[in-house]
């Protein structure tokens, strides 16, 4: 265990980690579905992601049917596009229908609008997707989130404006490696019951031993811990 507010596991690769992940989830779905009768999730996206929700899915002991997944992120980029995470978590929790599907009830997933022509409006309009599910103000059961080399994470990107979004859970960036995003701002982050993050690779080492100190000048830093669990790999715990 590293760490005084973050729970963090150290595992051997990314497989690990993503395995390690679904268990997590799997009992917090139980938990919440037990406690208040459903499961809200964000998912970040991200190559380990995927790897995790692929495997999420075959899980017997998650209550499909009370599971809504929602977005922490969404690049503005047209529906079906490989740049956005939709297409992915749509190609992993829905696959065809003589695999999982067979076996589970799908679950619901709420998409970002990022294709409305007014992204002000759709951004208001999420916020009030995560009201219906999550209460007023929204306290969703899990957020999951990645660390970038940068110190980024959900779209909450060094330098944005987007960091100083107080007054609004969802909210625009600025250009960012090409594309706009709609991404969750700290208000919703900071209330949720559980983080959990994957962190995972040599290249984010730097930024993890940042992010376990709480250091609040990096993006990622600024997330509360005391309900945070960070899962990571050899490679970034020991850079």
């Amino acid at each position: 265990m590293i760490g005084r507010l973050m729970n963090v596991e150290m595992l051997d690769d990314a497989g690990a980690v993503a395995r390690r992940a679904v268990e997590v989830i799997a009992a917090e779905a139980r938990e919440a579905v037990r406690a208040r009768g459903r499961f809200a999730v964000a998912f970040s996206g991200g190559r380990t992601p995927w790897i995790m929700l692929q495997t999420l899915r075959l899980r017997d002991d998650v209550p499909w049917a009370h599971v809504h997944v929602l977005q922490v992120d969404e690049r503005i980029a047209p529906g079906g596009h490989a740049d956005r995470n939709l297409t992915h978590m749509c190609a992993t929790l829905l696959p065809p229908l003589d695999q999982a599907r067979d076996r589970h009830p799908a679950p619901q997933i709420h998409a970002m609008p990022v294709e409305s022509d007014d992204l002000d409006e759709a951004a208001a309009c999420y916020v009030q997707t995560l009201a219906g599910l999550a209460g007023s103000p929204p306290v969703l059961d899990l957020v999951h989130l990645g660390l970038g080399p940068d110190g980024h994470t959900a779209s909450l990107i060094p330098g944005d404006p987007v960091l100083d979004v107080t007054s609004a859970d969802v909210a625009l960036t600025g250009l960012y490696q090409g594309r706009r995003r709609m991404t969750l701002t700290y208000p919703v982050l900071n209330r949720a019951r559980r983080v959990l993050w994957l962190v995972t690779g040599k290249d984010k080492a730097a930024m993890l031993a940042r992010l376990q100190e709480g250091d609040p000048t990096i993006p990622a830093g600024r997330v509360r811990q005391d309900e945070a669990v960070v899962i990571a790999d050899r490679a970034a715990v020991q850079g």
